[in-house]
């Protein structure tokens, strides 16, 4: 069994980025901008932004960060971005979800620019995916492609079981893995909360991504030896024998299931690393499509 180190693979896309934005500095052009916009105050999506603001930092990217309170209206959430979409300073927007209860995160979504949309969850990024044309792939599916790619672990023929199917992993990732690329060619099946048997679906994977958001859902009884683990799950779980009172525990019960394996993602150290990668990789491409 073979961890798949989010952290280093991470680290090795932010080493090439920052030696790419220094020499674009170099040249006079402008640094990759980022502008995040949080709302509220959920712990997680502190957390997320103020790592995602750390890493500009870090590699020499300006980042803008706007708060709002969670009552903000959805209108003055929707001038905002319209205001950074017109700011030709700025090459990439975020805004962290979820979102309340009052703002729809369509609207959101799509009103966001899609030259600017290094979420990828833009319609025009979204549908140009689907066709496999160049567009901003949404940054956990995209992380997960770079440590496959990294790992050279061999997709073609593959059967890839997805367990979720959100907008933001599930459905995107269950695509690229079934293109034609280095690292699709797959024959891939989609599981949700009304799958039938799904313990023996996923007894036939070779590889799985688990991206449903329950801690510990996926059991050694459910995988077959052998296979390739992705664990995209990161939920905090209460936990008074530790410092912060919580433990970060990811869709997969990693004790039982890593033994099993050839290689897993491990949580944290996995897929959270390289989603704030592969974001960044978006926002030097929006930069530099700018200049």
């Amino acid at each position: 069994m073979q961890i798949l180190d989010g952290k280093l693979v991470a680290q090795a896309v932010k080493d090439s980025l920052k030696q790419k934005v220094d020499a674009l500095k170099k040249e006079g052009k402008k640094a990759p901008h980022l502008a995040a916009i949080l709302i509220g105050h959920n712990g997680a999506s502190e957390t997320y932004v103020a790592s995602k603001v750390k890493t500009c930092e870090e590699l020499g990217y300006q980042s803008t960060l706007i708060r709002f309170e969670d009552t903000v209206e959805e209108q003055v959430l929707l001038q905002q971005i319209n205001e950074l979409n017109a700011d030709n300073n700025i090459h990439g927007i975020l805004v962290q979800l979820p979102l309340p209860k009052q703002i729809s995160e369509e609207k959101v979504i799509n009103t966001i620019a899609a030259e600017k949309d290094v979420d990828g969850f833009h319609p025009s990024n979204m549908g140009k995916m689907i066709q496999g044309q160049p567009a901003y792939i949404p940054a956990t599916p995209y992380g997960i492609l770079l440590l496959l790619e990294h790992y050279k672990i061999e997709t073609k023929g593959k059967h890839a079981v997805i367990i979720g199917r959100s907008n933001i992993v599930g459905r995107p990732i269950s695509i690229l893995l079934s293109q034609n690329t280095p690292t699709g060619n797959c024959t891939v099946t989609l599981c949700h909360s009304h799958t039938r048997n799904l313990k023996e679906i996923c007894l036939q994977a070779d590889l799985i991504v688990a991206a449903l958001g329950k801690p510990e859902f996926l059991t050694a009884d459910m995988v077959k030896d052998g296979a390739v683990v992705i664990d995209v799950g990161i939920t905090r779980v209460e936990d008074k024998t530790k410092k912060k009172g919580y433990a970060i525990k990811g869709d997969v019960h990693y004790d039982t299931v890593a033994p099993k394996c050839s290689y897993i993602t491990p949580v944290p150290g996995g897929v959270g690393a390289m989603t704030i990668a592969a974001l960044m990789q978006n926002t030097y491409l929006a930069a530099t499509k700018k200049q």
